[in-house]
């Protein structure tokens, strides 16, 4: 098949696959895709002649129609050969002649989307649809009105009560911050509105990317909904996505545009509002949300929003998730707490291409890329730094504290203890930070940790008692003792005050744990206080958590921020960090019979417990505010080393049980029929779990999964388990349980083949990294032999080249051709390319 021919086959399925439609000689107009209209192809034949089919550089064009056979858009199509864009003047002519304001260039393998009225051609990986450019065709876009919108400090304020300035409780000054906090008027900062100002100039020189690096407690959320505001009241964008990286961020954010935007414009969460999403002005979603099955591509148009915001951009459009990010035209705003400075100190050349320290630091600077940064420098900044001067947020105070055996682990020898080996023999192993409730486990430890906690903590400057806390574990069941154990102990200290409810574990495996963590924010998780008659806090003074809670949740009173576990992200530590830098003022209302004292005091500081050296691990050096020696509490000799022990319940087999037949036989293609019936009664199974279907649509696929493996897998009579089911399936590739769940639920109707996937996993990285149109051919068998064979993989890494010389799939030729695409590759794939997916 000649190269014309396979552009033709790849966009005819692109345009069926968007919904155009067709009539042509052969096809006929019944049930048809693409439509070329007869009347208007001869128009322009008589304008530019016989070369309407077949020019010089390629061969057909298409004329795209609406659904009452009106011009919407010119498709120039070119062989795969050519570069799209070399047809763009030609196509401006077509456009033109039929006063059509879209254009699509095409080679089969790359294609632009371009707006003549704005802009340049913008590269897209899939064709918009009709129904998505009628509407963006309504869509007329002024700069100029947004570049010379004023914002006063309350933009978003008259929205939320056009008349607030009427109430005379604004004009007093005794009672205006009152009348602010009960009415929740929110009013820009200084710097917020510094922010914007530099988005209006960055529209001004022509920039459509921008990126705001701002401190956590800073009001990021504030600031975006005043940029949504901004582009929809200046005619600049009538609809927009608004990513998030984490369910409680997509609730949180929901909730913000509602509080803040609300009388103006409609804010939907997608997945919550899959029908009827096109009716919102802002539709909020996670990335992972329209990641999966590439939803974003199957359900939406690249036209279908008009400004795209990515919150905490550094991990929402990391690696290939910034296919999503790229998939849709437009304006692009990228919100981010972690400054690339953040990394200045690490040399890459020094640690390992897999230290999470240097992963991250690519991530940062495609980040920056991704927005037009190269050079370092934000579209906005404002750190942590300039929020503490200001006066806006709080440093911490931090509490370095290490047992004798912590303190061994954090050492490069490590804590070494003697371990009998399969012969018998005392052989000496070392056990690291990194291994602590993972390989090594001491209950005596954790105890430690939690009582220098509970004398050390800061405490509610009103009650006096132990101030609110959040605790972060290295895993659930680590979470769930350690729970446990400072319940025990606010027992002996504070009888009769807490009922098993001074901590709680707030992980993915505890029921209403979303809502949990918002009841603990809001104080009233399990009741109030009992320190203080009255006192509007939280009965529950500590939540301890694994990986919920870091990333945006906002707690304003929080005191305590512990880290029970070593981290190795240093955007997890900035977030985790983060959570307790907001201001905050302590109120309550003494009400006696001889009148009502009113009482007020100020959060001053936050105390951060780091009992396992993450600040020195990533300041490298760094100068504790307050040292605490804590006192030896294992007594055991390090030849005695605590490890879990089996359950007593249970059966072991010691009898013999040999083999007494064997059978072999193959089985068809189609899968044995009781195969196809055991993925059926599982399905049946979790289709009757509400549970696991509760958690599954509210988007916590992690929860929903350990459900699963808990409560359904290896079970008597089916004995399902992930591994039966994918032999049940009979698909050419290994599938997630993930995928499974969604079939089950509806969300998916079919699993995709391998080299379906392929397919999807190659167009992820064209929008990223945008080859040459020239070397898609090449770039495509490359990509596919490097994911799906790793033999193959495993001669390009070690750069034995010359063990191709024979190879069916890659020859030297090949390897030379590709130049430095064939490390970029390599190099994408390591990172973001589940290989395992591919494994038969």
């Amino acid at each position: 098949m000649n190269k014309e021919a396979k552009a033709r086959i790849r966009i005819n399925e692109l345009l069926s696959k968007s919904g155009w439609r067709f009539f042509n000689d052969e096809i006929g107009p019944a049930n048809v895709q693409l439509e070329i209209n007869v009347k208007l192809k001869k128009r322009i034949l008589d304008e530019f002649g016989d070369d309407f089919e077949k020019t010089k550089n390629g061969f057909v064009d298409y004329l795209l129609l609406d659904d009452k056979k009106f011009p919407l858009a010119v498709l120039e199509a070119k062989s795969e050969k050519y570069d799209p864009l070399v047809g763009k003047e030609q196509a401006r002519r077509y456009a033109q002649s039929q006063h059509v304001r879209f254009v699509i260039l095409s080679n089969g393998n790359l294609h632009y989307f371009w707006d003549l009225e704005q802009g340049n051609p913008a590269l897209i990986t899939e064709f918009p649809t009709a129904d998505s450019l009628s509407h963006f065709q309504t869509f007329k876009p002024n700069p100029e009105a947004l570049i010379k919108e004023k914002i006063e400090t309350d933009y978003i304020a008259i929205t939320q009560s056009p008349k607030y300035q009427n109430d005379p409780r604004w004009a007093d000054p005794i009672q205006k911050d009152t009348f602010i906090t009960d009415t929740g008027l929110k009013f820009l900062r200084p710097y917020q509105l510094g922010a914007i100002a530099s988005l209006q100039k960055a529209v001004q020189a022509g920039q459509s990317r921008f990126l705001f690096e701002m401190a956590t407690g800073t009001g990021k959320t504030l600031t975006a909904a005043a940029i949504i505001k901004l582009f929809f009241k200046t005619g600049n964008a009538k609809r927009v996505l608004f990513l998030v990286d984490r369910i409680e961020l997509e609730t949180q954010a929901w909730k913000a545009f509602k509080r803040y935007l609300k009388n103006d414009y409609i804010t939907v969460i997608y997945k919550e509002n899959r029908d009827d999403w096109r009716k919102a002005d802002i539709v909020v979603s996670t990335v992972q949300s329209f990641l999966f099955n590439n939803k974003y591509r199957r359900l939406f148009s690249p036209t279908d929003f008009d400004l795209v915001i990515s919150d905490e951009a550094h991990r929402s459009i990391s690696g290939n998730s910034r296919a999503v990010f790229e998939y849709f035209i437009g304006y692009k705003l990228g919100l981010t707490a972690t400054p690339k400075d953040y990394l200045k100190k690490i040399d890459p050349a020094r640690i390992n291409s897999r230290d999470p320290r240097e992963w991250e630091r690519r991530q940062l600077l495609d980040t920056y890329k991704t927005f037009g940064c190269e050079s370092g420098n934000p579209t906005f900044r404002y750190s942590l730094v300039d929020g503490v001067k200001d006066g806006f947020l709080l440093n911490p105070l931090v509490v370095d504290a290490r047992t004798e055996i912590t303190t061994e682990m954090l050492s490069e020898q490590g804590y070494a203890v003697m371990q009998e080996n399969d012969d018998g023999e005392l052989v000496e192993q070392a056990f690291f930070g990194r291994d602590f409730e993972k390989k090594f486990f001491s209950d005596e430890t954790n105890l430690v940790f939690c009582e220098t906690f509970m004398k050390n903590a800061l405490c509610d400057p009103l009650s006096g008692e132990i101030g609110k806390g959040i605790i972060f574990c290295v895993r659930q069941d680590h979470a769930g003792r350690i729970a446990q154990t400072l319940n025990q102990l606010a027992h002996k200290m504070f009888p009769g005050k807490y009922n098993s409810d001074f901590a709680v574990q707030v992980t993915s495996s505890v029921s209403e744990a979303q809502q949990m963590s918002a009841s603990f924010a809001n104080n009233n998780l399990n009741g109030h206080t009992h320190f203080l008659d009255g006192y509007i806090s939280a009965k529950t003074r500590v939540c301890v958590t694994v990986g919920m809670m870091t990333t945006g949740y906002d707690c304003e009173d929080l005191l305590n921020v512990v880290l029970m576990r070593p981290i190795f992200s240093p955007t997890d530590f900035i977030q985790i960090k983060g959570r307790g830098t907001r201001k905050f003022e302590f109120h309550y209302l003494d009400k006696s019979a001889s009148g009502t004292q009113e009482h007020r005091r100020q959060k001053e500081k936050f105390k951060l417990f780091d009992y396992f050296a993450n600040c020195e691990y990533f300041e490298e050096k760094f100068d504790y505010d307050e040292v605490l020696e804590l006192p030896v509490r294992d007594s055991r000799k390090k030849d005695t080393p605590w490890t879990p022990q089996p359950g007593d319940d249970g059966y072991a087999n010691v009898d013999p049980d040999p083999l007494k037949s064997q059978v072999e036989y193959t089985v068809p293609v189609y899968g044995m029929k009781i195969d196809r019936k055991f993925f059926e009664r599982f399905e049946d199974k979790v289709k009757t779990a509400p549970e696991v279907r509760r958690r599954f649509q509210e988007g916590d696929i992690k929860g929903a999964e350990e459900l699963v493996i808990s409560e359904l897998f290896n079970k008597p009579e089916d004995f399902f388990n992930l591994e039966k089911l994918r032999k049940a399936v009979q698909i050419d590739r290994r599938i997630t349980l993930r995928e499974i769940l969604a079939k089950a639920f509806g969300e998916i109707d079919r699993f995709k083949t391998k080299e379906e996937m392929l397919d999807e996993e190659l167009s992820k990285f064209v929008s990223i990294h945008k080859p040459a149109s020239e070397l898609m051919p090449l770039i495509r068998q490359f990509f596919k032999a490097y994911v799906t064979d790793g033999g193959l993989r495993a001669v390009i890494d070690a750069r034995e080249f010359s063990r191709l010389a024979d190879n069916p799939k890659l020859n030297l030729a090949d390897i030379r051709a590709l130049k430095e695409w064939r490390d970029i590759i390599a190099e994408y794939v390591k990172d973001y390319v589940p290989l395992n997916a591919f494994v038969a």
